[in-house]
């Protein structure tokens, strides 16, 4: 009796989607275009944060103590192992809550997958990661959603509280507030790195230590009245999110670009040509809006328009309250939080980048 056929090998998951991570973000222009339509609808008064200053959540007031964040976020594979894929994932569409203030108090999963392509197996673990996430979280998913798709795709709706008067927009810095940003830049060409087999050991245990670190200085942070503005770094790059932050106020953001924390190496890969196709998407998006130094160099600008996979918090605070927000970072395990920039008033394009 002849023997089975051993099973074929299932395929790399990053080989299976088109982009991954947050850099499978619509760019900027092209979503503001598909958005047009959806504005004048009617606002409760209830509604303290919808779609006007494009913020990380919706949020909801519920009563005089607590309003509702709400959240989805979801991606195709940034990696190949499944675990990280969904424990990026999780950490990623928590983000959003964090970044209002608040705190997450459940889940909802979000599952597209290829069932004729991947095994039970793959997808399942899969959801453990995101579920590993959630229990570090302190919360469960409470239900969700799949379907068959053509590519992986797996993320979360989230679902949080925060106290009406602690919500955190990301269109309230004020002129004269310093900017802290929570974590090293670099996780769309790390993944670009690895798509080309050239991100070590080392350069991979940094780009799951950077997308698994769950965002949770934000609730303290937001307790601080020196605290003005937060929002998380993704998918439109370090400029991107700092333009909506500008934009949204009014203002004139400056970036200490020798400032910013980078993860290790990716200069390097930046300068071998090794980076995203977001970060040129990204960039043909918004650039019109950011004055640039004199000689800044194509790998710089990279750098700045790279997408941030669960990406760090950026921060708006009083320079008085710099030494606070430092220290929650550096008590909730941010210790390559670093001060990026200040806010000034409203200048001749909203983001400005200084190089020395």
């Amino acid at each position: 009796m002849n023997a089975s056929p051993p099973p074929a090998p299932e395929p790399r998951l990053t080989s299976l989607s088109h982009g991954g991570g947050c850099g499978c973000k619509i760019a900027p222009g092209v979503l503001s275009g598909i958005l047009r339509g959806t504005t004048g609808m009617p606002v409760p008064p209830e509604l303290l944060v919808g779609i006007e200053t494009s913020d990380d959540a919706a949020v909801y007031r519920l009563n005089d103590e607590q309003a509702l964040v709400a959240t989805t976020d979801f991606f195709m594979p940034i990696v190949d192992d499944p675990f990280d894929f969904g424990r990026i994932a999780a950490t990623n569409a928590l983000s959003d809550v964090y970044a209002m203030g608040g705190t997450p108090i459940m889940a909802l999963a979000i599952v597209g997958m290829p069932i004729n392509v991947l095994s039970v197996g793959t997808i399942g673990r899969i959801l453990e990661g995101g579920a590993s996430v959630c229990r570090t979280a302190g919360i469960p998913i409470a239900g969700g959603h799949t379907i068959d798709s053509v590519e992986p795709i797996y993320g979360l709706v989230a679902l949080g509280l925060v106290h009406p008067d602690r919500v955190q927009r990301n269109a309230s810095a004020q002129v004269g507030d310093v900017l802290v940003l929570g974590k090293p830049l670099g996780v769309g060409i790390y993944s670009a790195a690895l798509k080309k087999d050239k991100l070590g050991a080392d350069g991979y245990a940094r780009m799951m230590g950077a997308t698994t670190l769950l965002n949770t200085p934000g609730p303290a942070l937001a307790a601080l009245p020196g605290v003005h503005a937060i929002t998380d770094v993704t998918g439109f790059a370090l400029a991107g999110h700092a333009l909506e932050l500008a934009r949204g106020a009014g203002v004139t953001v400056r970036l200490d670009w020798p400032a910013v924390p980078l993860l290790p190496g990716v200069r390097d890969f930046a300068a071998q040509g090794i980076v995203t196709g977001a970060s040129g998407r990204n960039w043909a998006a918004y650039g019109h809006e950011v004055a640039l130094p004199d000689g800044f160099a194509d790998t710089e600008r990279a750098l700045l328009t790279d997408p941030q996979t669960s990406g760090g918090l950026l921060v708006a605070c009083a320079p008085d309250s710099v030494g606070e927000v430092m220290a929650v970072f550096e008590r909730q395990g941010f210790g390559e939080a670093a001060v990026v920039g200040r806010v000034e008033p409203a200048g001749a394009k909203p983001l400005a980048v200084t190089a020395a």
